[in-house]
């Protein structure tokens, strides 16, 4: 199998758009804007699943929606859903895992909103870009 294929039928038509429905719900515009707070694969951001990995994900945004974890969409956004504990989550490599202890800076700079952090970088010439 080549790298970044799917290992199994692929999904239904109806399959996803159920997937879509559920993920505009959840206060998403499509399977790219989903990619992170999903956890998502480059390859699943592009729309493409298996049938198991579709039906996974619609079994868990199903169960999150009748228990009410869908965010009002004028409320102020939330903590994204938990991915499905079948599905792998890649974690960030540029955020240290929750059980690294956080040096002191660190610590400060989380404590900066993320549009000063950009612009910092962008005076230092960096290219930034939001997720």
């Amino acid at each position: 199998m080549a790298f970044g294929q799917a290992s199994g039928p692929p999904a239904r038509a109806k399959q996803l758009e159920e997937l879509l429905t559920l993920l505009r719900e959840a206060g998403h515009d499509d399977f790219r804007d989903a990619r992170g707070p999903m956890g998502f694969t480059q390859r699943q951001a592009a729309g493409k699943f298996t049938h198991d990995e579709a039906a996974t994900f619609i079994d868990a945004l199903a169960e999150a929606r009748d228990r009410g974890e869908f965010a009002d969409p004028d409320a102020p956004p939330a903590e994204p859903l938990a991915v499905p504990p079948s599905m792998p989550r890649v974690k960030p490599t540029r955020m240290p895992p929750a059980e690294a202890k956080l040096s002191n800076a660190e610590q400060t700079l989380r404590k900066f909103p993320s549009s000063l952090l950009a612009a910092e970088l962008q005076r230092r010439g960096w290219v930034v870009m939001e997720p």
